[in-house]
C-alpha cells in the first residue's frame, strides 16, 4: 500500500519540522524537500496530493530570494503557505509584499476573521472573535491576487488568513504548526480534509517498510551497529536484526563518558535478553586523552564523532567485509545540525553522529530512524517487541558526559558527576516521577563556589540539575519540581558526593535554551 504523501516544501525556517510533526500526529505521510530541490522528477515520485511551503529566515524582496519553481502551482493540488511561504506564494501569483517598517510582528497575535467562515476555519472563531496566534515576521503583504480573498486579519498584517477556495490554495502569516498558535492543529487538518488525505501512516506500516528498505540495501554484505545503549540505537539494532539477522553485529564503545554502572548495564541487556551479536570495547583511555584540553562544546562533538568512526572501522576490519555503519540518528539531530536535505535552515549544534562525523568515511551509513521523532521510535520500539520499561528510558547523548561537563573535561569532574546524576536519577524514580520526564540529568560547571561544611570552607563544584517535559525533544519545558524535592536532592548530593558544594536547577525552556548545555 503507498500513503497519501504531502509535499513540504523547506525556506530553512527552525520550525519546518514542526509541520512534519503536526503531520505525523494525524498519522500523515510527508516528506520535507529544501525549496531548490523541487524539480519535476521529485514531483513525479512523491505525486503528492498536498503542498505545504514553509516559513523562512529570509525577506522575499531580496533579489536572491529562495523561491519554489512556478510549476508547484500547476501541479493541481491544494497548497498552503506559511509565513514566509504565504510571501513567497503572493509575489509569484501576483500579489505584492511590502518591507515590515512599523509593522513587524513577533510572538503572540490575534486573528480576527473575515468575510464568510470557509472549510479552511472550521472549528475557528467559534468561542471567540479572534485566535491566539504565532507571528514572526519582518515583511508582510500588502496586495493579493484578483482570484484571492482575505478571510483573517491582524493587527499588523491585514492579510492574515487569505485563500482561493476554487484552486484550495490558501496561505497564513502566522505559524499554526507551534504550540503557540492555539488552534493552529485544527487548521492544519482542515487543510489535510480539504487536499482529501488519508489518514493512514501507522508505525507498523512504516517498520515493514524499513525492513523492506533495509534488505534491499544491503543485500548479502555485513552491517555493524552502533550500540549505545539508548532507546534509539537499540530500535535501530533490532529493526535490522529484523531485517538481515545474523549479518548484523553491535558494537558498544565504553568510551569513559558513560553514566554510572552504565556499561555493565547495557552489556548484560544486549546479550541476555535481547540475544544480539554484541561486541564490547573499552576505549576510555583513546576518548580523554583526545579530549584532554578541549572545551569547544562543537569541537568535543566532532573530536568525539572522528574518535567513534576510527573505532568503528578498526573493529570493521576485525569482523571482515563489513560495508555499513548503523545508527540510531533521529529526525531532531539531524534538524539541529544540519538540513535534512541540503536546505537552508542554520546548524543549531552538531550531533556527534551527524555534523560531528568526519567528511570521508570506509563506511557507508544506515539510519533507518533520520526521518522519525522520538515518540514515534518509540512506538517502533513497541511494534518491536521492545519491552516498555526500556522504551521509556530517557534519551542520553551520543557524546555522552562530555556535554554535561561545560568547559574542559577530567576524569575528577566526571566522576562527580556520575555520582551526582546516579543520585538524581535515584530521587526522581523514588519519587515516581520518572515517566513524567522526558530527560533528566545533572550538569557539573566548570566554577567553584565557597562553602561551608562541618565549620570548614570548601571550595567546591557547582551542580546543576535539569529536568524537562517535552513530546518530541524539539521544544521543552522545565519540570516543576516541588521546592520539598529539589532541597531533598540537593541536600542528598552535597552530603554524598564529594567535590560538590552547591546545587541549582534550570529552568530555561526551548527554546531559548536547548535540552543539553552543550
Amino acid at each position: 500500500m503507498r500513503n497519501d504523501v504531502v509535499l513540504i516544501v523547506d525556506f530553512g525556517s527552525q520550525v519546518t519540522q514542526l509541520i512534519a510533526r503536526r503531520l505525523r500526529e494525524f498519522k500523515v505521510y510527508c516528506e520535507i524537500h529544501p525549496y531548490n530541490k523541487i524539480n519535476v522528477e521529485l514531483n513525479n515520485k512523491l505525486n503528492p496530493k498536498a503542498i505545504i511551503l514553509s516559513g523562512g529566515p529570509a525577506s522575499v524582496l531580496d533579489h536572491d530570494a529562495p523561491r519554489p519553481p512556478d510549476s508547484i502551482f500547476h501541479i493541481g493540488v491544494p497548497i498552503l503557505g506559511i509565513c514566509y511561504g504565504q510571501q513567497i506564494m503572493m509575489k509569484m501569483l501576483g500579489g505584492k509584499v511590502t518591507s515590515g517598517s512599523g509593522t513587524a510582528e513577533f510572538g503572540k497575535s490575534y486573528v480576527k476573521q473575515k468575510n464568510e467562515k470557509i472549510k479552511l476555519l472550521d472549528g475557528l472563531f467559534d468561542k471567540y472573535e479572534t485566535e491566539q496566534v504565532w507571528m514572526s515576521h519582518g515583511d508582510h503583504v500588502s496586495a493579493i491576487p484578483s482570484n484571492f480573498k482575505v478571510f483573517g486579519t491582524s493587527e499588523n498584517a491585514p492579510f492574515a488568513i487569505i485563500g482561493d477556495n476554487e484552486k484550495h490554495f490558501y496561505a497564513v502569516q502566522f505559524h499554526p504548526e507551534v504550540v503557540h498558535t492555539l488552534n493552529g492543529k485544527i487548521l492544519i487538518k482542515n487543510f489535510l480534509d480539504l487536499a482529501d488525505i488519508s489518514f493512514d501512516w501507522t508505525m507498523q506500516a512504516y517498520r515493514e517498510k524499513a525492513i523492506n528498505e533495509i534488505k534491499n540495501i544491503v543485500g548479502e554484505k555485513k552491517v555493524i551497529c552502533a550500540l549505545s545503549g539508548g532507546v534509539d540505537s537499540s530500535v535501530t539494532a533490532i529493526l535490522i536484526h529484523k531485517a538481515i539477522g545474523e549479518q548484523l553485529t553491535c558494537i558498544y564503545v565504553d568510551n569513559g563518558l558513560m553514566r554510572k554502572k552504565e556499561s555493565e548495564e547495557v552489556i548484560k541487556l544486549y546479550t541476555d535478553h535481547f540475544k544480539l551479536n554484541l561486541v564490547a570495547v573499552h576505549e576510555e583511555n583513546l576518548f580523554l586523552s583526545n579530549l584532554n584540553g578541549i572545551s569547544d562544546p562543537e569541537e568535543k562533538r566532532k573530536t568525539i564523532g572522528k574518535l567513534f568512526i576510527e573505532v568503528f572501522e578498526k573493529e570493521a576490519l576485525k569482523i571482515g567485509d563489513v560495508s555499513f555503519l548503523a545508527q540510531g540518528t533521529l529526525y531532531p539531530d539531524v534538524i539541529e545540525s544540519v538540513s535534512f536535505s541540503g536546505g537552508p535552515s542554520v546548524t543549531i549544534k552538531s550531533h556527534h553522529n551527524v555534523g560531528g562525523l568526519p567528511d570521508i568515511m570506509n563506511l557507508k551509513l544506515i539510519e533507518p530512524l533520520k526521518e522519525l521523532f522520538k515518540d514515534e521510535v518509540r512506538i517502533l520500539g513497541k511494534e518491536l517487541g521492545i519491552p516498555d520499561n526500556f522504551i521509556q528510558r530517557h534519551p542520553f547523548p551520543g557524546p555522552g558526559l562530555a556535554i554535561r561537563c561545560p568547559g574542559e573535561i577530567t576524569v575528577e569532574k566526571l566522576d562527580i558527576l556520575r555520582n551526582a546524576d546516579a543520585i538524581y536519577i535515584d530521587q526522581i524514580k523514588k519519587h515516581g516521577l520518572y515517566n513524567k520526564i522526558w530527560q533528566a540529568f545533572a550538569v557539573i560547571l566548570p566554577v567553584k563556589t565557597v562553602g561551608v561544611m562541618g565549620d570548614s570552607r570548601t571550595y567546591d563544584y557547582v551542580c546543576a540539575l535539569r529536568a524537562v517535559t517535552s513530546i518530541d525533544g524539539m521544544t521543552a519545558d522545565y519540570y516543576p519540581f516541588e521546592h520539598e524535592f529539589l532541597s531533598e536532592t540537593a541536600t542528598k548530593i552535597i552530603n554524598n558526593v564529594n567535590g560538590i558544594n552547591r546545587v541549582t536547577y534550570d529552568i530555561t525552556s526551548k527554546p531559548p535554551g536547548t535540552i543539553e548545555w552543550e
